[in-house]
């Protein structure tokens, strides 16, 4: 079977872990990888064994698909450029700026017949993957989410909403399979921007969603915690842990004595697969590309998100977002 040739632009964090990615899966020809920063591009692709492209276009015209983990104001015109060229795009989240341009690149993609997959990644956290197995059949009451980081790690070319809590969004509605109905959201800025902010998304006849992000904080922190008849769940995204706490009315009898012992709850702990997140999604955007899989985050769900993303600014907007 011939070997897809895919390439990186951008070779910043995330762009470089595309690259270990791609330069060790065997159906894959690594092509090359592209960024306006020449030394850090040189420094990561003889890391990887492949070749280093000062120019993208060039680049390009030896590819059939192509990661972009540039910076957020570039996604749209480079997805675009590659989309027309006819190559297959994995983008990372957001997918672009406004909502509008992310249509517009759906819309070449799928006029094309091509596939273009947005990076959220945590769609592809075994935890986050198990859990929504845990869930189903479940009547969940509520969830929430907490995404906390320092500001030295964060992606500093947009707001918390955009860096930390998209990914949030997207997990709330893939879970709950819903859109919210309202908003409510308020916002803090330390360093200019929007860096902690707290949302809540009601959803009709369904759960209510509690949504924090900051990156002002010295711990880092990727959880999920879900209420449900029955049962509260909580899962740790970084170090794939599940906890499924259930109450249960056991009673025990001792012969001796005739005292009986109630055990109010028991805690399941739920064995997850330490796959990385980024191994599975660049594999499912392969699969997809040559036929064998079903893309697991289309361009439709960074849309989605990002619409999402883009009512929370406007709820901190209106509740006045205060200057710390």
């Amino acid at each position: 079977m011939k070997k897809l040739r895919v390439g990186v632009i951008g070779t910043g964090r995330m762009g470089e872990r595309h690259c270990r990615i791609y330069s060790n899966l065997p159906q894959v020809e690594f092509v090359g990888a592209s960024d306006l920063d020449q030394a850090r591009g040189r420094q990561v692709t003889q890391r990887y064994g492949t070749t280093f492209y000062p120019d993208y276009s060039q680049l390009l015209s030896q590819l059939d698909a192509v990661t972009i983990a540039t910076s957020t104001p570039t996604h749209f015109d480079l997805a675009l450029e590659c989309l027309e060229r006819d190559l297959h795009v994995l983008v990372e989240k957001p997918i672009t700026e406004t909502v509008q341009q992310g249509e517009r690149l759906v819309q070449e993609a799928e006029s094309r017949g091509l596939v273009l997959q947005v990076g959220h990644i945590e769609r592809f956290n075994p935890a986050y993957i198990e859990l929504k197995h845990v869930t189903e059949g479940m009547q969940v009451i509520a969830v929430n989410l907490r995404r906390l980081s320092s500001f030295d790690a964060s992606n500093t070319d947009v707001d918390v909403i955009l860096d930390l809590m998209i990914h949030d969004l997207d997990l709330a509605i893939d879970l709950i399979q819903a859109k919210p109905d309202q908003i409510c959201a308020w916002g803090r800025s330390v360093h200019g921007a929007v860096d902690h902010a707290v949302a809540s998304l009601s959803f009709e006849k369904g759960p209510i969603a509690t949504l924090v992000a900051s990156r002002v904080t010295e711990q880092k922190i990727r959880a999920i915690e879900v209420v449900a008849e029955g049962a509260y769940i909580e899962v740790d995204l970084l170090n794939k842990n599940i906890a499924i706490h259930r109450r249960t009315l056991p009673q025990y009898l001792d012969n001796r004595v005739s005292v009986k012992y109630r055990q109010e709850s028991i805690i399941e702990r739920i064995s997850v697969p330490m796959t990385e997140p980024l191994l599975l999604e660049v594999q499912n955007f392969v699969d997809s590309v040559n036929g064998e899989g079903v893309c697991g985050t289309p361009g439709c769900n960074g849309v989605s998100a990002l619409q999402l993303a883009s009512q929370v600014t406007e709820q901190i907007g209106r509740s006045s977002l205060i200057n710390l």
